[in-house]
């Protein structure tokens, strides 16, 4: 008998993909990993793995190493680009640990192979993890220099047919300026493609904005440091800024 393709009841979704900048998992500290943040947002995660949703997830790296400081210190970009790719990797074995703390089954699946550590990107593979509920983390990027982890996020996202995009950040959706150093700052509920691009709203970079716009993948921008704002959001209800055609 076929499997039914059908939402858990309990979720507008059935899979998705959670991007996550390595800032996030680093706390209060300026720098690393924070062991409590990072089972804090495993936590999260396992909140939504039990209603059903398939999950994967992208997360960046500048927490450790960003490619970009890198090349603008006189360092070659491309190698600044591969450094901050492995940092991805260490983030994602971190997340991976964490989430099999809370008793679910994690791949890492890395698009720069290092077997030892983690799978080799196979888009089947990973699409089978998915359909067997386990959480795929997808390191590395691209595996490419020059493009960001939220190319990469909205990249994967297409691929494994997901049906949103979940960018977990430290405000509550999309504003027209920094909230934190503006307080006159407006929200936006929903806000189009082109807006993003237009106005240059920083939700993802121009590339993965066109790239989930021509695909019609939308991205849903909420809080991280919400309680329980993730599964909300899935379940119809919380707050954050839809990004749609």
């Amino acid at each position: 008998m076929q499997e039914s393709t059908d939402a858990p009841p309990h979720a507008t979704f059935r899979r998705v993909l959670l991007k996550i900048s390595g800032e996030a998992l680093m706390g209060d500290q300026g720098y690393g990993l924070h062991p409590p943040t990072v089972a804090r947002i495993a936590h999260e995660v396992k909140t939504v793995h039990d209603l059903g949703v398939e999950i994967c997830m992208v997360i960046g790296g500048g927490n450790i190493f960003r490619g970009l400081q890198g090349s603008a210190q006189g360092m070659e970009r491309a190698t600044a680009d591969y450094m901050g790719m492995l940092a991805t990797v260490m983030n994602a074995l971190a997340m991976q640990a964490a989430l099999e703390a809370e008793g679910i089954h994690t791949r890492v699946i890395s698009a720069i192979r290092m077997d030892e550590v983690a799978e080799p990107y196979i888009r089947r593979r990973a699409v089978r993890h998915l359909e067997k509920k386990r959480v795929v983390i997808f390191a590395a990027g691209t595996g490419n220099p020059y493009f960001t982890t939220d190319t990469a996020a909205t990249l994967r996202a297409n691929e494994m047919h997901c049906e949103a995009i979940f960018k977990g950040t430290k405000v509550d959706g999309v504003y027209d300026k920094d909230p934190v150093e503006n307080a006159d700052a407006v929200r936006y509920d929903d806000v189009t493609y082109d807006e993003v691009l237009q106005k240059h709203l920083k939700v993802m970079d121009a590339s993965a904005i066109a790239l989930a716009r021509d695909n019609n993948l939308p991205i849903y921008v909420f809080s991280l440091d919400q309680t329980g704002g993730l599964r909300s959001i899935l379940q119809g209800r919380g707050r954050a800024t839809r990004v749609h055609g």
